[in-house]
């Protein structure tokens, strides 16, 4: 695949995998991006899975013909794009190792070797030049790992963005790129909005005509679109307005009670109702809602004098990545003592700019009359 004349796509797709990272449903697959340029000096950009080395070694020799490249530059040390640095090493003895220090230092930890005979350290704002083609580096310190380099082309106007704008999903199937991204994105780099917002103040200053992830497909159309959604996502912006009711149920009585309030919702116009059983749906996409809507709603049982265990999993997913200026809706439920409410908003105590809805919808077991009316005054907050 050619993205310019002289930058070419020699990467991977993988259908084997079935959790990237050991937690994250991909039944789509998942693409580890590798990049060739193409000039008087010829450098290869970040190497791929390992169960995918000798494919990858394969296109890259298919692609270069009798030429050998002078650079494999190393953007992110994560395994999925490093995996093979040594087999690469191997392969072509006269080639050099770009990156940052941080990464040789990993590349030791990794391989027993920083590569110091052949390596080119590289920070903010040092350039390579290939010949027609520059590569300006861009430091991207915790995006979502410390030693993170990005690089910008400066002939096509490419930013090679390492893990920025990836998603979930290999590149032969077509998908929807917001809905796999933002769950990739709050999934994996959530937690470093204000680290993702001072990369996007850098890439402002500029002309990107295309960008290159390391996983994901190339984006080359309406980049703003993309850029405009790492904003939003980086900054906690609410995406999509609308409430998202997230619930967990023992009995089916607390699952009800989060129907009733669905329907309530739509009823008095709330533009978009979304719902999760916490305990059956991918918890990745139930984040990913959390963070989409400006609203959301918890509803759960008392268990065991705290909160469901499924429940409890998924706030922690939220405030481990910097879950803020939302608006929550509580529905507890406890026969004899519940306690949810108040352990729910325990749990948010280190969040920034949470509100509390006025209404706690309480559940003695079963819905009455009282709690049908705390749920329609809960619905008219939520709305």
């Amino acid at each position: 695949m050619f993205i310019k004349e002289d930058i070419i796509y020699v990467g991977v797709n993988d259908h084997d995998i079935d959790l990237f990272e050991g937690m994250y449903d991909v039944p789509e697959g998942m693409s580890y991006n590798s990049y060739i340029i193409k000039d008087d000096k010829i450098a290869v950009m970040d190497s791929v899975d390992l169960k995918f080395g000798q494919q990858w070694i394969d296109n890259i020799k298919k692609e270069l013909g009798d030429r050998k490249p002078d650079y494999l530059v190393v953007q992110h040390m994560e395994p999925d794009h490093s995996a093979n640095i040594d087999r690469f090493a191997k392969e072509f003895p006269e080639a050099k190792v770009v990156s940052s220090m941080m990464a040789f230092t990993m590349m030791k930890k990794f391989f027993a070797t920083d590569y110091s005979d052949r390596r080119v350290v590289v920070k903010e704002g040092d350039t390579l030049n290939l010949g027609e083609h520059e590569l300006k580096f861009i430091a991207a310190p915790m995006v979502h790992w410390p030693e993170v380099i990005m690089t910008y082309e400066t002939k096509d106007k490419i930013l090679f963005s390492a893990d920025g704008f990836g998603k979930f999903g290999a590149l032969d199937i077509e998908a929807d790129w917001a809905c796999e991204a933002r769950r990739y994105y709050f999934g994996i780099v959530g937690k470093f909005g204000a680290q993702v917002q001072a990369l996007l103040k850098k890439a402002a200053s500029l002309d990107i005509q295309v960008i290159c992830p390391l996983h994901g497909p190339v984006l080359t159309e309406n980049l703003s679109y993309y850029l405009d959604l790492y904003n939003t996502w980086s900054s906690y912006g609410v995406e999509s307005e609308g409430t998202f009711i997230a619930y967990t149920s023992v009995y089916g009585n607390t699952k009800k009670a989060a129907l009733l309030l669905k329907e309530k919702l739509e009823a008095k116009g709330c533009p978009k109702v979304a719902i999760a059983d916490l305990a059956r749906e991918d918890m990745a996409e139930s984040v990913e809602d959390a963070f989409r809507y400006g609203k959301i709603v918890l509803a759960t049982t008392t268990y065991n004098g705290d909160i469901f265990p499924t429940m409890r999993e998924f706030i922690n997913d939220l405030t481990e990545r910097g879950y803020q200026k939302r608006k929550i809706g509580i529905i507890e439920n406890g026969t004899w003592a519940p306690v949810a409410a108040k352990c729910i908003k325990a749990r948010f105590e280190n969040s920034k700019d949470i509100t509390f809805a006025d209404t706690t919808v309480t559940i003695n077991a079963a819905l009455d009359d009282k709690a049908l009316e705390a749920l329609d005054c809960l619905a008219d907050e939520m709305k």
